[in-house]
């Protein structure tokens, strides 16, 4: 259940995130949005620090594959362009943009499911050391869903008073989310959430940790959440024609083999690709340790 609130929410100026460590806002424009194909053109990231300073990075990435006339309609970004603002291969920023997120966790609007997947698989593929693990993701357009339920544009005009300047302009985006989400710890302060079971919280706090935990939609074994877990907490495909369906399970037949090469050998992120083929070498070795003891063969 949200709040009942006027629109535009005041944040105080004395207002300070609570950080153990910096948290890294950021947004990415991409050439699509299929994780496992696309490519970053370019990202902007405000790195919070625990003295509430900040800092910015920005930079237009060449793509090094061709950008859609619709997609490049909504961020303005050609080709052409980036070439004119210098943009450079990932490969040859990556290492600078890891060093500035560091041990930050991160946040950004719909990040959960696409931003830090894209970026992961960026990292993954130029062969940068980036990880998710001990790091919290919150996810803003996750908590604006769960309590307000709109878009971008729209949570600056509900929890700001203002419309968006300069939407899908990543630095533009990128502001306008460390903005919403400061607002929405101000504007959610002892405010109850009513889930679907009926369980009631106050899951808003000025807390990271907390934060990221209300902002996740689901518990997914890949960052892209291809791979889910059902109630007794075993691998099932969030995905196509097998959706709910047990990987290890699945695995161990024929068509399990047959729709693993599928997979393997599609455009679905790498991190997907070897969660899937961890599960399957686990199960395969499993299955030969069981036919070997097993009383048929003595």
């Amino acid at each position: 259940m949200a709040g009942t609130f006027k629109q535009g929410t005041v944040v105080p100026d004395t207002f300070r995130f609570n950080l153990d460590r910096p948290l890294c806002v950021f947004d990415l424009e991409t050439t699509g949005l299929v994780i496992g194909k696309d490519r970053i053109v370019e990202i902007a990231l405000v790195k919070v620090m625990p003295d509430g300073s900040e800092a910015q990075m920005h930079r237009y990435v060449d793509p090094q594959m061709e950008i859609p006339k619709e997609v490049s309609a909504i961020h303005g970004l050609t080709a052409r362009k980036l070439a004119e603002l210098g943009a450079l291969p990932f490969s040859e920023i990556a290492g600078e943009i890891a060093a500035f997120i560091g041990d930050s966790d991160l946040a950004g609007f719909n990040s959960n499911k696409f931003d830090i997947p894209l970026l992961v698989e960026e990292f993954r593929r130029v062969g940068v050391a980036f990880s998710m693990e001990n790091r919290y993701a919150v996810d803003v357009q996750n908590i604006f869903h769960k309590m307000e339920q709109r878009t971008l544009p729209a949570a600056c005009r509900f929890y700001l008073g203002r419309d968006l300047v300069g939407a899908h302009s990543a630095m533009a985006d990128t502001q306008a989310t460390l903005e919403v989400l400061k607002a929405q710890v101000v504007r959610y302060e002892g405010v109850e959430y009513e889930d679907k079971s009926g369980k009631t919280s106050i899951p808003v706090r000025n807390d990271v940790k907390a934060l990221a935990e209300f902002s996740s939609v689901r518990r997914s074994v890949d960052l892209a959440g291809r791979i889910g877990y059902d109630e007794q907490g075993r691998e099932v495909f969030n995905f196509g024609q097998h959706k709910g369906k047990r990987l290890r399970e699945f695995f161990r037949t024929d068509a399990g083999h047959g729709y693993l090469r599928w997979i393997l050998g599609a455009d679905f992120p790498e991190d997907t690709k070897q969660a899937m083929k961890r599960i399957f070498d686990e199960e395969m070795k499993l299955k030969k340790l069981q036919e070997k003891f097993s009383p048929e063969n003595g």
